[in-house]
């Protein structure tokens, strides 16, 4: 495995000639994004992708995003909408993706079997020439390992995969930390798949929204699957009295033997049990999620964590965590 650390600002063509080679020859490519690191491969070459679902175990039934790197991409595999003209309008590049319709070009192993694409347009300089370079667009789920907590360091990607893919591009942390809103532009109203940091409250100043909380199928990544989990037992506490509870909880479970660890907001008063501080505010939340369940999972058995209201981007943020473990409402 090959590692090309680069910045995320300034880097040469050159710098990207050797991985966008590998994405044409139909080989595995980790990359950064704005949101988590993906694990790229030619979306338009099935055996490419079927090596995407078997480094990661991922079900084949679950259908990969694939990215673009201009808005004349997204037509040449999928078929236009008045909905998703607009979100590309207003929020492309941007950590949005579009359930579409798709065209005959894309195969079946991309969508999971299904008769629709899910699109975006990172907003990533690297990641945008990556794919311009490589001349095809590229299917990328989050570079880890199925059901895992997602890579927001390149770090993580080489924790979960090591020598079983071809190279891994470092660009640094990445800067949002939760993978992409989804939204299926093919029904109305607008539908919510995954939310994320493009949320509820900005889709609605321009259509009407509804959010999918559970499905049988999967209509995009993160729907059907266990997600987020780290191999640490992870409670999740909500309410006014969480902090509270939080430390009572931790005590009685350090009592009866287990590796107890506190992830919550201004983790500054939790200094006598391990922490990871998530920061003042959902953004720094949002940034730190992935890292903190991998950086407490080293070495606890129980992760308990702070949960937020389910508005703005905490919708995403609770999203991930009732993914992750059990959710209680205190």
């Amino acid at each position: 495995m090959r590692i090309i650390r680069i910045s995320s600002e300034k880097f040469s063509e050159e710098e990207l000639s050797y991985p966008a080679e590998l994405i044409k020859a139909g080989s595995l490519v980790a990359f950064p994004t704005e949101t988590v690191y993906g694990l790229g491969a030619n979306a338009l070459e099935g055996k490419a992708v079927r090596k995407i679902f078997a480094a990661k175990g991922r079900p084949s039934d679950n259908p990969l995003i694939v990215h673009v790197h201009e808005h004349e991409q997204i037509y040449e595999i999928a078929e236009p909408n008045r909905v998703a003209e607009k979100l590309v309008e207003e929020f492309f590049p941007g950590p949005l993706t579009l359930v579409m319709k798709k065209k005959e070009v894309v195969p079946r192993e991309t969508t999971g079997g299904l008769n629709t694409v899910a699109v975006r347009m990172p907003a990533h300089k690297v990641a945008l020439k990556l794919i311009e370079l490589s001349g095809v667009p590229i299917a990328a789920p989050s570079a880890n390992k199925s059901g895992k907590p997602s890579p927001t360091r390149a770090e993580h990607v080489i924790e979960d995969f090591g020598n079983e893919i071809d190279c891994i591009i470092d660009a640094g942390k990445t800067r949002i930390g939760l993978e992409s809103t989804v939204v299926d532009t093919t029904t109305y109203p607008l539908e919510i798949l995954r939310p994320g940091a493009i949320t509820r409250e900005m889709l609605e100043e321009f259509f009407e929204v509804k959010v999918i909380r559970k499905s049988d199928v999967a209509r995009s990544p993160g729907m059907k699957y266990r997600h987020y989990s780290p191999d640490a037992d992870v409670i999740v506490l909500v309410g006014d009295t969480a902090r509270e509870e939080m430390r009572e909880l931790a005590e009685r479970l350090s009592r009866d033997g287990r590796k107890v660890g506190i992830a919550a907001m201004k983790a500054d008063e939790f200094q006598d049990i391990p922490t990871y501080n998530l920061g003042s505010t959902l953004r720094e939340f949002a940034e730190r999620l992935f890292d903190a369940l991998r950086e407490l999972d080293r070495v606890c058995d129980v992760i308990i964590v702070e949960g937020v209201e389910e508005k703005g981007l905490g919708l995403a943020i609770m999203n991930r965590l009732s993914k992750a473990g059990r959710v209680y409402r205190v």
